[in-house]
């Protein structure tokens, strides 16, 4: 195992440093963590989207140090360098959760999940009960084959064919996989917006520039540098039962959604907020799937920290 905490640093004047460390889990799996934020602050555990790494949210470091929140994000396995676990279900995440939040020697947190993050953040909250304090889906995906959410309904093409090859297994998504997923392995930045095509409505091409373009490509190319099973296993687990009832959760969830999103279009988000005790809508009219997050981050964090006591 890595040592936790020696590369972050905060210098006036000079680019901030993350620390990504190794841990070790059960059964002979190791995971890839970002650490950022506050050292001493409230733990904050992110789930990264689909494909990712845990480098997605390196850029929050500054903001959760400001709000004095532990930035805490780990790869799923079979992303990055974290070992794959095959056939793994959505709920398998809060047992990495509280394996990595033990590691690291906390016990309560809060969570976020962005896009497939989301269902992860939520199983959380869901399996975790006496340790999470609240939750937060941003942009997250419903679940699949339930009778009053049309899962594709609203996905841009490329969505809808990626998941037609889920249903038909992994033999077909792998095919999918090889044929559609590999330019995703060398994206640059300059290129993230078309390589997404129908995915990503013009507002959030006018985020998809610059440094945050080239830190979202990094964050595919090093998510599925090793190969595409992370990936895989990901659309596989979307496409069967979550592994726990969203009937448990009852820690405050606040749902953020927006309307113009072709990723994860804003039935799912309505239908979280209809199906999750109590859950709060932040459902923001005008915005796509990056740039709902690009956005409203202060306010995302701002929320979250009221739970963080």
């Amino acid at each position: 195992m890595l040592p936790l905490w020696p590369a972050y640093k905060r210098t006036p004047g000079d680019a901030l440093t993350i620390n990504i460390t190794t841990l070790e889990l059960a059964h002979g799996r190791t995971v890839d963590v970002l650490l950022g934020g506050d050292p001493q602050g409230f733990p904050l555990v992110m789930h990264h989207g689909t494909p990712g790494d845990s480098t997605l949210f390196g850029d929050w470091d500054e903001p959760c140090s400001a709000h004095g929140m532990k930035l805490i994000c780990a790869s799923r396995p079979g992303y990055a360098t974290s070992t794959r676990q095959a056939a793994r279900s959505v709920a398998d995440a809060a047992t990495d959760v509280a394996a990595i939040l033990d590691r690291l020697a906390h016990d309560d947190f809060v969570t976020a999940g962005w896009s497939g993050g989301g269902p992860h953040a939520l199983a959380c909250a869901a399996l975790l009960p006496r340790r999470c304090r609240a939750a937060a889906t941003l942009a997250g995906v419903g679940p699949f084959g339930v009778g009053d959410l049309d899962f594709l309904a609203g996905m841009g093409p490329e969505n809808v064919v990626e998941f037609g090859a889920a249903c038909e297994g992994e033999t077909a998504l792998r095919q999918w996989m090889r044929d559609n997923g590999e330019p995703l392995r060398a994206v640059t930045g300059e290129a993230i917006a078309a390589s997404l095509g129908g995915l990503v409505p013009e507002v959030d091409k006018q985020v998809l520039v610059g440094g945050y373009a080239e830190a979202m490509a990094t964050s595919f190319r090093r998510g599925l540098e090793r190969g595409l099973n992370g990936w895989i296993d990901d659309d596989l687990a979307f496409t069967k039962p979550w592994g726990y009832e969203l009937t448990a959760i009852h820690a405050p969830v606040t749902v953020w959604q927006g309307d113009l999103d072709l990723m994860v279009p804003f039935a799912h988000g309505r239908w979280l907020v209809d199906h999750i005790p109590g859950a709060r809508a932040r459902l923001a009219p005008g915005h796509g799937h990056i740039s709902l997050v690009v956005h409203y981050r202060a306010e995302i964090l701002a929320d979250l920290r009221q739970f963080c006591r």
